[in-house]
């Protein structure tokens, strides 16, 4: 992993001292080596601070094709490369370097748009083609690592995090109409909190010339159509290809020239990767895990046993309120992004603390969730799409459109409350979020409501997307899924890369393996839920690799625990909301923050601890609004 700056001017030189900014700016990211490069006409300029991985020697970038009419910077990990460089050399091409990013240069270099079939794992990456007068950016399939940009006059930036864009020049103002979509949790997977300032979306690439810039979409999640799953497939046969997809995710991503460590929790994601990872490790793994001061959230012993059954050595790092506290506002700012939850203090210190134990790799279980469906908000929906015989398709929906509406998420948006019938949403869980939603309508600034009112964010959420092309006829499990793939976990759940980057720790994720989602997306309902047990299949698969303790445990989401009354995370949220700064925040009346905070005090336990995103939520906007002046 590393940090990339690219800058394109359609007419004057560019700045050199912009780049440099953005460069340095990113050292975080690459505190091994910081290079830049200008093209002879000083229009284009490339930037890369380089974490060394894979080729500690020969790595630097910028890379120049053999002509020199190409140059590339890379962000990420391109996995298989040995094979593809094999195939590339015997074609003729020649390489500087024994490094994996090189193999993106060459594919382009043939291929133009279409190497990006070629190439698996996680990455974005700008290459200027100089014949052309080209800039070609791309940017992983799932996400896992960020690309943004900003168009300003007639000059393009890119950057691997917003900051970079900022330190190269960029002004910083909200984006009022990403900030009402954020704050309802609908959020556009195009754009940032800044006005101005876009990301490239997951799967897609972009492509610029003097005058235009377009952005295409190279793959998508493609669900099948619910008669197309593969219902008469054996479970032996549907275990025993996942098995082996799986092993071969993990194996590829043990690819280092560092050692590489595993994050571990309870659960069965993260159990069965450092299961896997077990087998294909040259010496002993180290274990990372969080160990909560809450005994109901701490899964640390859990994590210690998964540790101890493939002989790994065990690192918990134990955090307090005071922990969070301490670096809460240090990650919002690093995050770029909206906190609701104490979870990214935490990703923070506990990426902080593999930095310390001397490593660069880890690998993790983020995006197990996505291919099987095991979110408790997605049990009711998969319990639906498993359901065997019934109604037919037209009837069922026609039925669920019936079905009374929920008058109190009906109020904050007509859509949603249409969504949540159509894809079941569990109804605990639209509750909740609907209880939350109209909470922070009561506190959102006239101002801002005034330049909202006639807009449904949900709406304005769902036209982002080609519905008839890619959720009509499919599970209903799948549209929801696809849904939130496409906003909250793209946005913010694989937004903490910024947060383990933070101290240049590359987070690999072997769950993301394109080719082994392209199988699990034809698993059939039936065999991701068996007997109330969610993620049957992924547990049949990994079963020989983990404690038969995880096999049959429940999942825990990761999440941090909830704050208690006087606790310092608690004074901090108080302290912020209650600020100076937090009255200038255009989008929220602080008279009636400061009554709700007062309210506080007088709530139970439970209904108190459930106001947590909704604090986070609006502190984290204040922390980012005193950081960058807005």
């Amino acid at each position: 992993m590393c940090g990339i700056v690219a800058l394109f001017s359609n007419k004057e030189p560019i700045a050199p001292e912009s780049l440099r900014r953005a460069t340095r700016s990113l050292i975080h990211r690459g505190p091994d080596e910081q290079h830049d490069w200008i093209a002879p006409h000083g229009r284009v300029g490339l930037g890369h601070t380089r974490l060394s991985i894979i080729d500690l020697i020969t790595g630097s970038q910028p890379i120049a094709s053999e002509d020199g009419q190409l140059q590339i910077v890379v962000n990420g990990e391109f996995y298989d490369f040995e094979r593809i460089r094999q195939d590339l050399a015997t074609r003729g091409h020649e390489f500087r370097t024994h490094t994996d990013s090189e193999i993106a240069l060459h594919l382009y270099e043939e291929m133009g748009a279409s190497c990006l079939e070629h190439l698996r794992g996680e990455f974005a990456f700008v290459i200027w083609d100089e014949k052309n007068e080209t800039l070609f950016a791309a940017r992983d399939r799932f996400g896992i690592k960020p690309l943004f940009y900003a168009q300003v006059k007639d000059t393009l930036y890119l950057a691997s995090e917003v900051n970079a864009l900022l330190a190269a020049g960029i002004k910083p103002n909200w984006d009022h109409d990403s900030v009402f979509q954020n704050l309802f949790l609908s959020m556009d997977q195009g754009r940032t909190l800044f006005n101005e300032v876009r990301q490239v979306p997951a799967g897609h690439y972009l492509i610029a010339r003097a005058g235009s810039i377009r952005v295409t979409s190279y793959w998508d999640a493609n669900y099948p159509h619910a008669r197309e799953l593969s219902v008469h497939q054996s479970e032996t046969n549907c275990v025993e290809q996942l098995r082996f997809l799986l092993d071969e995710a993990v194996r590829l991503r043990m690819r280092a020239d560092v050692p590489v460590g595993c994050y571990v929790s309870g659960g069965v994601d993260s159990s069965s990767v450092l299961g896997l990872a077990s087998k294909h490790s040259k010496g002993r793994l180290t274990a990372f895990t969080v160990a909560f001061d809450d005994a109901e959230f701490n899964e640390c012993e859990k994590a210690r046993r998964s540790a101890a059954r493939v002989g790994a050595d065990f690192l918990p790092l134990p955090v307090t309120e005071a922990d969070f506290a301490d670096v809460f506002t240090e990650a919002v700012i690093q995050g770029e992004n909206v906190h609701y939850n104490a979870h990214g203090a935490a990703r923070f210190r506990l990426s902080q603390a593999v930095q310390d134990a001397g490593y660069k790799v880890v690998l993790a279980g983020e995006g197990a969730d996505e291919l099987f469906a095991g979110y408790e908000f997605a049990r009711a929906t998969l319990l639906r799409s498993a359901a065997k015989g019934g109604l037919s398709k037209w009837p069922r929906m026609l039925l669920r459109l019936m079905r009374p509406k929920n008058p109190i998420i009906a109020r904050t948006s007509t859509w949603l409350e249409g969504i949540s019938r159509l894809v079941a949403f569990s109804p605990g869980f639209i509750d909740y979020i609907s209880e939350k939603l109209n909470l922070l309508q009561s506190m959102i600034a006239s101002d801002f409501a005034q330049e909202f009112q006639k807009r449904d964010p949900y709406r304005e959420f769902l036209k982002q997307f080609k519905l008839r092309a890619n959720l009509l006829g499919r599970a209903p499990h799948q549209q929801l899924i696809y849904l939130w793939m496409k906003s909250i976990f793209v946005n913010y759940v694989l937004a903490g890369e910024r947060l383990d980057m933070a101290h240049a720790v590359e987070v690999r994720l072997p769950f993301l393996d394109h080719k082994l989602f392209e199988f699990a997306r034809s698993i059939p309902a039936t065999m991701l839920a068996r007997n109330g047990t969610q993620k049957y299949v992924l547990r049949e698969a990994v079963r020989p690799f983990v404690t038969d303790e995880v096999y049959r445990g429940v999942k825990q989401p990761f999440f941090a625990p909830p704050m208690l009354m006087g606790n310092p995370m608690y004074e901090l949220l108080q302290d912020l909301l209650r600020s100076e700064n937090f009255k200038s925040v255009p989008f929220f009346d602080q008279p009636s923050v400061i009554r709700f905070l007062d309210e506080l005090p007088a709530m139970d336990d439970r209904t108190r601890k459930s106001m947590d995103p909704v604090l986070f939520m609006m502190a984290s906007v204040g922390v980012l609004h005193q950081h960058h002046r807005m």
